[in-house]
């Protein structure tokens, strides 16, 4: 374990602090993550009868009544169920305000008005397959200091975790500034329903200087680490037909063009299949200098294990063991593949049979689900009209090639750190962790903070997360690292203590 420093410069007692975040974690944090597991609050786009199901409102109310229970000096707290323009339920979202304070020693509030705006999600990816035998998506299990189960790191945790934090500065007696909290139940949708929030809550929102956002990742466990940029996202279903059923194979093979060979085709349009680079130029972008400064330190820090955290599939080969290979085994490289190259997942198929059950027919249909990940600072809703013109046109025997779009998101590429803020996460993640705060980009999308950075472009942005080596979000045996929240939950109580 790293010795926690502590700062004389700083206004609390960093020791003190983790200490009543580590008591908050095991006494009141992790129980209600255990229970909140359980629930298969799946999002809407994996439940389309979410609020039939009543999964996504009981998350909410829960987390609702467990942030009244904590008692915070001040704090207001509302579940808000906004309708679309037809009269349909938005997904729920939990917002809470605690004003600013003066401290015990007679320190006034922070003057400047502002505001700090504390984001986190609670709808969940689907169960996924190759959960350990002892393990499961909804069946939460602590093993080795790590939290199992779909949903705790990412990121059920952050509504919790942010309470502890705002508990933990008023319990030190020092002032602190107004913070918001907006918990949304759409992110991995897509956040297709928060805007219309954003802009109902603009004015309650209030002057925002900093927004922490606990929905990312983490190089690795020893440290703080602040995301500098995310990738943005388009998704959608790329569909092929030629026939109006199947039809035998030794029949019609030959004559009848398969559909999968021309989905192959169409794709190749868009990525280079020897190499997965994407073709069209305006996939891509220049990579700013400062990231790729920052890259370079980063593949300082961690070295080979960018890329040795993934679980290789291997086999024996000859006496030895060989393993699947990465794209690249150059450090910087790997960081600028994963952070600001385009890339393309098929992350779903349709129309085939299952193995068992697949005979000698030919099949009518091949469906792909795409997903593209797209630089930070290429435009989500630009590229998935040329991503459809692209796969549609000119369709190889004219057979009927359709791509209907699952929606997009932007990316974000984080505004310059100021000073205050370079020292304040320096010094906090020297106390709780002994070692200084690294910066890495994630090739993950949180639509919010490029929302957010369009509202706000004068905030600071503390864009941070759980999601270290092998935590698997999305995948099977997701985990949330005990120790790292412990720590991470600390430092952002310590970074808000230092906002002017």
């Amino acid at each position: 374990m790293n010795a926690r420093l502590p700062s004389a410069a700083l206004p609390l007692d960093p020791n003190a602090l983790q200490a009543d975040v580590d008591h908050a974690w095991t006494e009141r944090i992790v129980p209600e993550l255990l229970r909140y597991i359980e629930v298969p609050a799946k999002s809407p786009a994996f439940d389309p009868d979410w609020s039939g199901h009543g999964l996504l409102d009981r998350v909410v109310q829960s987390a609702a009544d467990w942030v009244k229970a904590q008692q915070v000096p001040g704090l207001t707290l509302e579940v808000i169920r906004l309708k679309d323009a037809h009269g349909n339920a938005r997904t729920p979202v939990l917002f809470f305000e605690v004003p600013a304070s003066a401290g015990r020693d007679g320190t006034p509030a922070p003057a400047s008005g502002q505001t700090v705006l504390m984001y986190g999600h609670l709808d969940k990816q689907p169960e996924f397959t190759g959960w350990r035998s002892d393990l499961g998506p909804w069946t939460p299990k602590i093993d080795d200091g790590k939290l199992y189960g779909r949903g705790g790191a990412d990121d059920g945790y952050a509504v919790y975790a942010s309470i502890a934090a705002i508990r933990a500065i008023q319990a030190q007696g020092v002032a602190h500034p107004r913070i918001v909290g907006l918990v949304e139940t759409c992110e991995e949708s897509g956040s297709g329903d928060l805007l219309p929030y954003v802009d109902a809550l603009r004015e309650r929102l209030g002057d925002v200087g900093l927004v922490i956002c606990l929905d990312s990742g983490a190089g690795n466990y020893d440290q703080l680490w602040l995301t500098t940029s995310l990738r943005g996202m388009v998704s959608g279903v790329l569909k092929v037909e030629v026939l109006t059923e199947g039809i035998h194979s030794g029949d019609a093979s030959g004559l009848v063009p398969s559909s999968f060979r021309i989905l192959r085709h169409v794709l190749d349009r868009l990525e280079d299949s020897a190499t997965g680079r994407l073709l069209p130029a305006s996939f891509h972008c220049e990579v700013p200098s400062e990231r790729v400064t920052q890259a370079q330190a980063t593949a300082a820090i961690l070295g080979e294990e960018i890329y040795k955290r993934f679980p290789w599939a291997h086999y024996d080969c000859g006496g030895s063991t060989a393993f699947a290979l990465p794209t690249t085994t150059d450090p910087v490289e790997a960081l600028l593949n994963r952070t600001w190259r385009p890339t393309l997942s098929v992350t779903g198929v349709d129309g085939f049979p299952e193995l068992r059950n697949a005979g000698n027919v030919l099949r009518p249909y091949t469906a792909f689900k795409l997903s593209l990940r797209l630089p930070p600072l290429v435009d989500a809703a630009a590229a998935v009209q040329e991503l459809k013109t692209l796969l549609e046109d000119n369709a190889p025997y004219q057979a009927k090639v359709t791509f209907e779009g699952g929606g997009g998101a932007t990316g974000w590429n984080a505004p310059s750190t100021t000073p205050w803020f370079e020292q304040a996460l320096q010094d906090a993640s020297q106390a709780h962790f002994g070692a200084g705060c690294g910066t890495i980009g994630q090739g993950g999308t949180i639509p919010l903070m490029n929302m957010l950075g369009q509202g706000f472009p004068k905030a600071q942005m503390m864009v941070c997360g759980v999601l270290g080596p092998k935590s698997n979000a999305h995948g099977p045996n997701e985990f949330l690292h005990l120790d790292y929240a412990r720590r991470l939950t600390a430092s952002v109580a310590q970074v808000i203590a230092r906002m002017p």
